[in-house]
């Protein structure tokens, strides 16, 4: 029996438990939308925590986002890239010390409890301040939130705060939980976390490991007929060429985060009943990056990160790895973020024996055998991409004398080796940018992080000099000159190499052409599919 009847056995084995619910009646191409209906999507892994104001990642954004909703979601065309959500408006005081939340009138919990100010006052100071990955940063200065009303949140800041970042967090900082299940608890370890309650048009229903997450439709959703669907399966399925075979097969409708094989996008892309979409990731842009521990006396010599960055041939990268799905990266924010990206930075282009010559330049000449020195190189697990570019660059640092010693982990066993133990070296990493560098970027490379920080500055890089401009940037309320703190921030960066950028990529989804209302929003696979809906 080969490999692939061996997935396509299991597969179809592991789409009993559900028997009918993933069969769903073709319509081939009629877009005659109708109300209610199943969509099943494909779900490469099974978050531990679904909780997002505590956890905010795009694994547990992507079940968690219909279930419990943010005070405001990113939009392609509404006032500051914002739609509002739970918040209907938001005003900033002159002074940067206070921001104004006008609060959604008649909103309930799943449960049946009603959504207060009193909501958001505790998410804000008990959960995302001091537990979120992301908050703690966003949400710094944050003193207090007044309520002086059920419907009005005010966020009082001890230092200038600027407006732009605020509003800018809202759709990955600020996901609302009901105080009534979390006051008093041990908030990291709620069962709530395992089994959300939210006011979004999804309601959590089941979860069987290995198998599948059901949520079915919120009867008392606040958006007038909405959600569409009556149902939506996340069927469990971390084998890669597994989800293309459903797809193909008809058992599931929607795979997202290329977890269908870039190279079967030509042979998918032929099939009239799927397509492939890159729209509804654009406010989720990835990074692969080469982390570097600091630690390590050679790497933190500026000459040999240069001479890596050198050796590093980023168009084969894109064509390669990414087969043409991605663009070479120039520094620590992506072109495809106008407002913040700053191209006048210094550029290290593939050069070999520029590479070789300033590793002599800093005292690491070769040897007999033709090897300078030894680094453990981690790739990430998370994606095909990471791995790639793992084996890439083994091959592209002993073209210039240096022994790499590939370890590969799983996604705790990586985690903890790069973010906790420090054991490596490099490590091929997949950050995200979410819309302002303060967000998600600065902490790459800002000091003073706490050890254990995922996704965070953990191989003991500091730079005075970037830490001050990251700081001035949170206080700073004038728009053009935050901007053009993050210029230099931009600048610092690509010339000290904490890190080196090299590509920038957007996900792909594939679709059945079925499935109504895609991509209709810059996060779409991370928000709440209140309007998709199928084809009758």
């Amino acid at each position: 029996m080969s490999i692939s009847e061996i997935s396509r056995r299991r597969l179809l084995q592991s789409t009993v438990i559900l028997a009918g619910a993933t069969m769903l009646p073709r319509s081939g191409l009629a877009q005659d939308s109708m109300q209610g209906g199943r969509l099943v999507v494909a779900a490469d892994s099974e978050p531990r925590n679904l909780n997002p104001a505590i956890v905010a990642s795009n694994g547990v954004f992507y079940i968690a986002s219909k279930i419990i909703e943010p005070l405001a979601e990113a939009s392609f065309d509404g006032p500051d890239g914002l739609a509002p959500r739970l918040a209907t408006s938001w005003e900033g005081s002159d002074d940067g010390l206070s921001v104004t939340f006008k609060l959604r009138e008649g909103v309930t919990w799943h449960d049946g409890k009603p959504f207060t100010s009193a909501d958001v006052a505790f998410s804000a100071m008990e959960v995302w301040k001091p537990l979120q990955n992301i908050g703690r940063t966003v949400l710094a200065n944050l003193e207090s939130v007044e309520t002086p009303d059920e419907l009005t949140a005010v966020f009082k800041f001890s230092k200038p705060t600027p407006l732009q970042l605020i509003r800018n967090a809202l759709p990955v900082v600020s996901s609302v939980l009901p105080k009534h299940l979390y006051e008093g608890t041990d908030i990291a370890n709620n069962p709530a976390n395992n089994e959300p309650v939210g006011t979004g048009p999804f309601v959590f229903a089941e979860h069987k490991a290995g198998e599948y997450y059901r949520l079915t439709r919120n009867e008392n959703y606040w958006g007038e007929g909405e959600p569409k669907l009556d149902e939506v399966i996340f069927r469990v399925l971390p084998d890669r060429a597994g989800a293309a075979a459903a797809l193909e097969a008809g058992e599931i409708q929607l795979a997202a985060f290329s977890q269908v094989p870039l190279s079967d996008l030509d042979r998918i892309s032929a099939n009239s009943e799927l397509e492939v979409v890159t729209k509804g990731y654009e406010a989720l842009t990835y990074q692969l990056i080469v982390e570097i521990n600091h630690r390590n006396e050679i790497l933190a010599n500026l000459k040999v990160r240069q001479a890596i960055a050198h050796a590093i041939d980023k168009k084969f990268v894109v064509d390669t790895v990414f087969l043409g799905y991605a663009a070479e990266a120039t520094g620590p924010v992506p072109k495809n973020a106008p407002e913040f990206y700053e191209p006048d930075v210094e550029k290290y282009p593939f050069d070999v024996e520029k590479a070789k010559s300033l590793l002599d330049e800093a005292g690491y000449p070769e040897k007999d055998g033709g090897s300078r020195f030894s680094l453990r190189l981690l790739p990430a697990p998370f994606f095909s991409e990471t791995r790639a570019m793992g084996d890439y660059l083994k091959q592209a640092l002993a073209a210039i004398g240096v022994e790499a010693e590939l370890v590969s982990n799983d996604a705790p066993g990586h985690l903890n080796a790069v973010y906790k133990d420090h054991n490596f070296d490099l490590s091929i990493g997949a950050a995200v940018f979410r819309g302002d560098p303060a967000i998600s970027t600065t902490n790459l490379v800002q000091s003073g992080i706490p050890d254990g920080t995922f996704f965070s500055n953990q191989g003991g890089y500091a730079n005075p000099e970037i830490d001050k401009i990251i700081e001035e940037a949170l206080v700073t309320i004038d728009t053009q000159k935050r901007i053009g703190l993050y210029d230099e921030f931009q600048k610092l960066v690509a010339a000290d190499l904490p890190l080196i950028n090299v590509a920038d990529w957007g996900f792909t989804s594939v679709v059945s052409v079925n499935v109504l209302n895609v991509g209709n929003n810059p996060r779409w696979v991370v928000s709440n599919w209140a309007d998709t809906e199928i084809a009758a």
